[in-house]
């Protein structure tokens, strides 16, 4: 019994900093750690060119019986909440339920590449999976307002949802507008070799401005009428 309790107390008073550069991930920085592996928090936080700070995590000590690591985990983007439920696995493994969050697009635009991306990103997250920094699974909903994309146009798109399910080649998901300035549906595409593809059908609209009216005229067309084809390729 109390080599029992001797264990059980380290792992209570087991300081996160020592854990975190123990076990640390390369796709994964944390600065200002305090507290232990089981209640801490960290002052900074960084993935994939994703920024939180304020990070605070709570362990769900019987979760500890079937083998898992598992934390209730908050923290704050630069305006807005991030609170979730995270699992951590061998081998760089993450996986990340129950998320809700709050946050501008700002924060996210080194991570998939679009200078001067901004508006305002609504998520709810069922199930995110992450090996060695790659999104393996992903299924929940992500909407967006005022959307601005510099080289689309300086102004605002307006609203847009796209709806994540994981299949067995990678992540779909379809896209569609809610409020926006073009009438929008397409699918896209994550593959597991860092690619993706997106494939879209837009119309323009009443609320469409002049200037993106002309440069979707060099769009392919398709059978419906003033309807545009937009397909985008790349890597992340």
């Amino acid at each position: 019994m109390a080599i029992v309790t001797l264990v059980a107390a380290l792992v209570v008073t087991f300081p996160a900093r020592i854990a975190y550069h123990m076990a640390s991930s390369p796709f994964l920085s944390m600065s200002g750690i305090a507290g232990t592996i089981w209640s801490g928090s960290a002052r900074e936080f960084s993935t994939n060119g994703i920024y939180l700070r304020k990070i605070e995590w709570q362990m769900r000590p019987l979760q500890l019986f079937t083998g898992k690591a598992v934390y209730e985990v908050q923290g704050s983007p630069a305006s807005g909440f991030f609170q979730s439920e995270i699992q951590l696995g061998l081998g760089g493994a993450l996986t990340v339920r129950n998320l809700t969050a709050a946050l501008p697009l700002q924060m996210v635009e080194r991570a998939i590449g679009i200078s001067g991306l901004r508006g305002n990103g609504n998520l709810k997250i069922e199930r995110l999976e992450l090996v060695d920094g790659l999104a393996t699974a992903l299924d929940g909903t992500v909407d967006v307002e005022n959307l601005v994309v510099p080289m689309v146009t300086r102004g605002s798109l307006g609203g847009y949802r796209a709806e994540f399910f994981t299949q067995n080649n990678g992540i779909m998901a379809s896209v569609e507008d809610i409020e926006g300035v073009i009438d929008l549906a397409g699918t896209l595409e994550l593959a597991q070799d860092r690619s993706y593809s997106f494939l879209g059908y837009i119309t323009p609209t009443a609320r469409t401005p002049e200037s993106l009216v002309n440069r979707m005229q060099y769009l392919p067309k398709t059978d419906q009428p003033n309807q545009r084809e937009l397909r985008l390729e790349g890597s992340y």
